[in-house]
């Protein structure tokens, strides 16, 4: 069993992907080629917003972003310790600051409710992350950014393909991020991003910096970056969109099928009523996470562990933030992930469930 199919998807798209592929191999335009702006279109009409920029990767995106809006050396981000490293790394390579928010029990996501007493006069903007697929409460945090004259970007790397009150993550506040990675719901072969916005000004300034800050050839308008995603990937993105609704509704099928077996017995992060998950991970709280995954193991099932440690207490970010956020660092303790995507049978599924609940059913703490 995978943990996530990426085969099998291939084998469903072989014909289209190399198609694809070998149009960009015949007119041989490697870098900035038609199809990244195909691509870019239709991501933008998917997602509602009204421009999309890509990128090399997630983490390149949110860097892009934050250029857009001047972020500086001394300015202050707030967002989530809860999150893939790159969350904080893009904040930190700009010279600012990131300021942890404790999350949400029920979601794993930033508390919206925590985040006014941690602004400043130095924060520049909040980066909520949709984390596992489930978008943030957007509007809560949309409506206490503009209260502060802040902007919000969404660190949505996961949840390409979620909806919140009628909205698609990525169009659901001042700039989307996502990633491209092979892993996530629409995934290519390599590294690529993009950022999403509905500001003509910030749009034109993202599609400068990623190009080195060049408004036109040799004439540099902006700090810049090498920040382009390559045509090949878009050209992989374009293949895999053409499916990607039904495979959005695969997942969701999966995960009725967990939610289902674990109700009442193991802790997961069902959605909220007012929105949707992309399932980029399906994520439970086993009361001993070590039992299940040691049972997981010894029966062929893969799992993994997003996110054993939360990046406020990692190495490299012990000096930045002095933030006491013991939701994460209790869920740290407990969450595990386990096999997900369009193409897990639902009797693979229910393999999974089985063998998860036969390990966990003895009582015990639980976060």
């Amino acid at each position: 069993m995978e943990f996530i199919d990426l085969k099998a998807q291939y084998q469903r798209l072989r014909e289209d992907i190399g198609g694809a592929m070998q149009r960009v191999l015949d007119h041989g335009q490697y870098i900035m080629g038609p199809e990244v702006a195909e691509l870019e279109q239709r991501l933008a009409a998917w997602s509602g917003a009204r421009h999309c920029v890509t990128a090399a990767s997630g983490t390149e995106a949110l860097l892009i972003a934050m250029m857009a809006l001047g972020v500086r050396p001394g300015d202050e981000i707030v967002t989530t310790p809860f999150s893939f490293i790159a969350t904080a790394e893009a904040i930190v390579l700009l010279g600012a600051r990131p300021v942890f928010v404790d999350v949400e029990r029920g979601s794993a996501n930033i508390d919206p409710a925590l985040i006014a007493a941690r602004l400043s006069k130095r924060t520049r903007a909040i980066m909520p992350v949709s984390l596992y697929g489930q978008p943030a409460d957007m509007d809560a945090i949309n409506d206490l950014a503009q209260a502060h004259g802040l902007a919000v970007i969404e660190d949505a790397a996961q949840s390409f393909g979620a909806s919140y009150r009628g909205r698609r993550s990525g169009n659901l506040s001042t700039i989307g991020c996502t990633s491209f990675f092979p892993s996530k719901p629409l995934g290519c072969y390599g590294d690529g991003g993009a950022a999403f916005t509905s500001d003509d000004e910030l749009a034109q300034a993202m599609r400068e910096i990623r190009v080195h800050g060049q408004s036109q050839r040799y004439r540099h308008t902006r700090i810049g970056v090498g920040g382009r995603m390559d045509t090949l990937q878009c050209a992989v993105v374009l293949a895999k969109l053409a499916v990607f609704d039904e495979e959005l509704a695969l997942r969701q099928r999966v995960a009725a099928c967990y939610e289902r077996l674990f109700a009442g017995r193991v802790a997961t992060f069902a959605p909220a009523a007012d929105r949707s998950s992309a399932y980029a991970q399906y994520t439970i709280l086993p009361r001993r996470r070590a039992v299940v995954q040691a049972a997981l193991q010894q029966a062929g099932i893969p799992s993994a562990v997003h996110y054993p440690v939360p990046i406020h207490r990692q190495p490299a970010y012990a000096g930045f933030d002095d933030a006491d956020c013991p939701v994460a660092e209790l869920l740290s303790q407990y969450v595990l992930s386990l096999p997900m995507g369009p193409y897990l049978s639902l009797a693979d599924a229910e393999k999974v469930a089985a063998t998860v609940l036969a390990a966990d059913k003895s009582a015990g703490h639980h976060a």
